[in-house]
């Protein structure tokens, strides 16, 4: 055993007592190897071990020692919510003079102010997009952190997870990374990969059983464990879970399943009474929680949660609010809600431990193929957040069986199974696409030798021959060269420059100059602009459901408005998307979108986000080349930023005020900014109130 007092050989003593005032005294085993195969020395190392065995702290230790070396580190998570979990746990180093930054948002931004960071968090998409744009900063690393490794194997993730690190390993020769991951199977070839130490174990610091669940019979290797049964074994696992003082995570293959069975549970685990005083404190805490929920705006989803976390559960995915995700990951971590019935997502880093996990569902619906038995990998994601260090004797994980041949197959594949290994997703040919263009754009490629040689370098030529790639390449190359983006030569243009800035798929940007030229002597209005970004790659559309015949009436009406577009099931949704946002920046209460649309609060956000970044890629592209629809453009990338009408746009400047407030000094007569001013403290206040209405003259003050 290593005990953290010994790591004073490499760290200055302030970093050392940090950990012991947390209570660490000593190291766990697979930290403990990490420090003795170099961590502290600048050795690459990919660490493989268990989730809560410690791996983001190696990580803390080596971005300490190069912070307080005069060095920078540069900390890759795949999600923005586990970015800023990362950024919140990481500045506690403030006392020790160590500036943590954020890098998210803006995919143009140069955000070079990062540099007097001595630790930056950023998803691999906005480090591609630092490197893309030049940060001078990035050229400067002392350490590299990989959080989630695995995520190579990504069909979505993993092509811009693999370009980065291939980047940043060329950019910066000497730096050091450390890739982290709780399942990778063929870890060795990774770590080649990446002329890495491996530290692969294991160890946990709380003993994981994974098992079975079948008619009230909890199945573990080897022993078998009754439970009170109702014949319910969603029921019957969460009461003996609460029962014993613990909480449990549920997994579902959708949102819907993760609603129904959070409504279910809330019945159940109100309706116990675990004595007076404490059922007592229960409802106090989830009147406190009903009441956050509802602030965060009263849609049909935010009202279901609201009255599930009343009763100590709450459900989790995509579709709710960043507001109401946090709520309901502070509620779990304080005790105040007891079950969560989440989509996949939750397994995917983020801090959230429980003493039971249960994966009710383990087939995913994917799209041709129906429903199908989810990856070892997955399940072993999942079933590792359970156990609480310092809280739990063990942690336990289970999956559903409906009969006992099925017990014993989910037994053979998943409890007693092999993650699977990951593989290099490169040669598809959408990521080819973009990450060609921003290698010869950014210079790591002059020429087609370069080119071969900067490809030779990446997961995807280290597994397999690169020589796989070449006839997909030459397509890329193809579509890149008819496009204007490349020359002959392989040489960028000023458009594929740009192009690669923006960070959007070359074939969005083709989309948009393409449609916006053909439409030079046609009607362009706010649909035409709308339809147009939702027909680029880049833009998720919206799913059409049965009770969407309403959406072939809105393409009727509307048709001599939208772009050209051959397949009528993407036109489909391509509509329904622009409609969603029609009405978004038509300023229709969100509750009602999200009824109209059958979507999550969330997801409208979501949407109109990715809508916002397109349409100003879209003014960029037609300002470069001229095409006559940048004004328009860059009005209609602003309404979507705020979700509203033409003439609020210069209320909306103003800081505090957003669409709901700006309607309100609108109708009462104001507006604009001048009449603002004209105007007394006190009308304003009656309007927006007395806070808001502070604000605004005091900014009125500034610009006048």
């Amino acid at each position: 055993m290593l005990d953290i007092e010994d790591l004073t050989i490499w760290l200055p003593r302030e970093v050392v007592e940090l950990y012991q005032k947390e209570g660490i005294r000593e190291l766990y085993p697979p930290q403990a190897e990490a420090v003795e195969r170099g961590l502290l020395e600048g050795k690459n190392l990919l660490v493989s071990v268990p989730t809560a065995a410690g791996k983001t702290m190696l990580a803390e230790l080596a971005m300490l020692k190069a912070a307080l070396s005069g060095g920078r580190s540069l900390y890759i998570v795949p999600l923005r919510a586990l970015a800023s979990e990362k950024q919140a746990a990481f500045s506690r180093f403030a006392d020790l003079g160590v500036k943590v930054g954020l890098s998210s948002g803006d995919m143009e931004r140069k955000d070079e102010y990062l540099g007097r960071n001595q630790i930056i968090v950023a998803t691999s998409e906005k480090a591609d997009s630092l490197i893309r744009n030049g940060a001078r900063w990035i050229r400067d690393l002392s350490v590299l952190v990989v959080d989630e490794i695995h995520l190579l194997d990504s069909t979505n993730r993993g092509p811009t997870l693999e370009m980065t690190i291939t980047k940043l390993m060329r950019i910066n020769p000497k730096m050091q990374v450390l890739g982290l991951s709780a399942t990778v199977a063929n870890a060795r070839e990774v770590a080649s990969w990446l002329s890495a130490d491996l530290v692969e174990s294991r160890w946990r610091p709380v003993e994981l059983k994974e098992g079975v669940i079948c008619d009230g019979i909890l199945n573990f290797p080897g022993e078998t464990v009754s439970i009170p049964s109702s014949r319910d074994d969603l029921v019957d696992l969460v009461k003996d879970t609460i029962g014993q003082g613990g909480q449990i995570l549920i997994f579902e293959s959708s949102r819907r399943n993760a609603e129904a069975t959070a409504a279910k549970l809330a019945r159940v685990v109100s309706k116990r009474k675990a004595g007076a005083s404490q059922d007592q404190v229960q409802g106090e805490d989830g009147s406190r929680l009903f009441e956050k929920v509802l602030a965060t705006g009263e849609s049909e989803t935010g009202k279901k949660l609201a009255e599930c976390v009343r009763g100590g559960v709450a459900f989790h995915h995509a579709g709710l609010l960043s507001e109401q995700r946090a709520i309901v990951e502070k509620g779990f971590r304080s005790g105040e809600i007891k079950v969560i019935a989440s989509t996949p997502t939750l397994a995917a880093g983020l801090n959230l431990p429980a003493r039971r996990v249960l994966i009710r569902s383990y087939k995913r619906y994917e799209g041709a193929r129906g429903m199908v038995a989810i990856p070892v990998m997955e399940y072993r994601q999942m079933a590792g957040r359970a156990g609480r260090p310092g809280l739990d004797p063990r942690g336990e994980s289970f999956l559903m069986a409906k009969s006992e041949p099925e017990m014993k197959d989910l037994m053979d594949h998943y409890v007693h199974g092999e993650p699977e290994e990951i593989f290099s997703k490169l040669s598809m040919e959408p990521a080819l696409r973009t990450h060609l263009l921003s290698t010869m754009a950014t210079g790591f490629a002059n020429d087609a030798d370069e080119l071969k040689k900067f490809v030779d370098s990446t997961f995807y030529a280290h597994q397999q021959d690169a020589w796989h790639l070449d006839a997909t390449i030459e397509k890329v190359l193809e579509f890149l060269i008819d496009s204007r983006m490349i020359e002959d030569d392989l040489k960028p243009t000023p458009l594929g420059e740009l192009v690669s800035r923006l960070y959007i798929d070359p074939l969005s940007a083709r989309i948009v100059v393409d449609n916006l030229r053909s439409r030079e002597t046609a009607k362009t209005t706010d649909l035409t602009l709308l339809h147009l970004i939702t027909m680029t790659p880049d833009m998720d559309t919206l799913y059409i459901q049965a009770s969407d015949g309403w959406v072939e009436e809105f393409i009727d009406q509307h048709y001599g408005e939208f772009c050209n577009e051959d397949n009528y099931d993407w036109m489909m949704r391509e509509a329904k998307t622009a409609a969603l946002l029609q009405d978004w920046i038509a300023e229709s209460e969100e509750e009602r979108i999200a009824d109209r649309f059958r979507v999550g609060p969330g997801d409208i956000r979501r949407v109109a986000e990715t809508a916002e970044w397109l349409m100003h890629s879209a003014g960029r592209l037609s300002e470069h080349l001229e095409l006559g629809a940048t004004y328009r453009i860059y009005q209609l990338e602003k309404r979507i930023h705020y979700g509203a009408g033409p003439d609020l746009l210069s209320l909306l400047d103003l800081k505090g005020v957003g669409r709901v407030r700006a309607r309100k000094l609108h109708r009462a007569g104001y507006t604009s900014l001048d009449k603002l001013r004209e105007a007394k403290a006190a009308d304003i206040a009656e309007v927006v109130g007395p806070k808001i209405a502070e604000k605004v003259m005091a900014q009125l003050k500034e610009r006048a």
